[in-house]
């Protein structure tokens, strides 16, 4: 995925605000390429685990394609952990076929944001091309 380092800022920045407890959102873009970054609720306001809220699910969807955008990633943060899919973070992938995820771990000294396709169980690590 090719992203711009203004929108990884804005992940860290989302997490950070949200911290203690994890951060969601929503990345769209087109052709693997993202352009945009909308920031969710966390419905259980959880350290350990998010769900996006669901007003703010349909509020982005339909923002992403008024602007002619697809929806090409989920974001959220891992507080003190690596940023590595949790199992939950696994089971809750399946429901979106296609769709990359980042997690943004504030665990260390700075922020980590790694990249992921998960489907079926599987979880495979992808790179973040910054541009």
């Amino acid at each position: 995925m090719r992203i711009a380092q203004t929108l990884l800022d804005e992940i860290v920045s989302h997490a950070r605000a949200e911290a203690p407890n994890e951060c969601c959102g929503i990345i769209a873009g087109g052709d693997g390429r993202a352009t945009s970054v909308h920031r969710a609720s966390n419905a259980l306001a959880s350290p350990v685990r998010y769900e996006i809220e669901a007003t703010d699910l349909y509020r982005i969807w339909k923002r992403i394609e008024e602007d002619g955008e697809e929806l090409i990633a989920f974001y959220h943060s891992h507080v003190k952990a690596p940023p590595r899919p949790s199992q939950t973070d696994i089971n809750w992938a399946d429901n979106w076929p296609g769709a990359s995820h980042l997690i943004c771990s504030l665990g260390g000294e700075e922020p980590v944001i790694s990249a992921f396709e998960i489907g079926d169980g599987r979880v495979e690590e992808v790179e973040l091309r910054v541009e």
